[in-house]
């Protein structure tokens, strides 16, 4: 029994060793895909009509501001308390609607992003399994200062798998 173990524990490193892994930058490839880029498009024209709006909300407030400040010596108290108050709200509600705005956006992304990356995740699965890897890295962050000789470069192989030419 010992001498099974003993065995096994040597062939080990040999195991380690034989193990195939593939490597590519995630971030690239997925920039590189349509689907990522209409995504993008859609995200642009969806801020672009957030950021038309909240101009308008802003150009409103300053109209108001500016009346407020060209009438404020001759109003009486109480409509003077009353612009204030009309200005604050004007101004809680820009922000709001920024916040809400921003929360929005972000939401879409993540709405609009998912079946992208998840494309790609599936077809990573698949260049792995075809090419019997068994991790793959995403060099990315340039974390790995080395990669050995048994890594294989596995980009054009993705590409190919999501038809995307070079």
């Amino acid at each position: 029994m010992k001498k099974l173990i003993l065995c096994f524990l040597l062939m080990m490193p040999l195991t380690v060793m034989a193990q195939k892994f593939g490597y590519m930058n995630y971030t690239s490839v997925l920039k590189s895909m349509p689907e990522y880029n209409q995504a993008n498009h859609q995200l642009a024209q969806l801020k672009a009509k957030y950021d038309a709006e909240a101009e308008r909300t802003d150009a409103e407030f300053n109209r108001k501001y500016s009346e407020f400040l060209d009438g404020q010596r001759d109003f009486p108290q109480n409509i003077l308390l009353k612009r204030q108050k009309e200005l604050q709200d004007l101004c809680d509600k820009g922000v709001a609607f920024k916040a809400e705005c921003n929360a929005l956006l972000k939401s879409a992304e993540t709405e609009l992003m998912t079946p992208v990356t998840s494309k790609l995740n599936l077809a990573l699965g698949q260049v792995g399994d075809e090419m019997a890897l068994e991790y793959i890295i995403n060099t990315e962050g340039k974390e790995f200062l080395y990669i050995g000789p048994n890594g294989i470069d596995i980009t054009a192989a993705v590409k190919a798998k999501l038809g995307i030419g070079e």
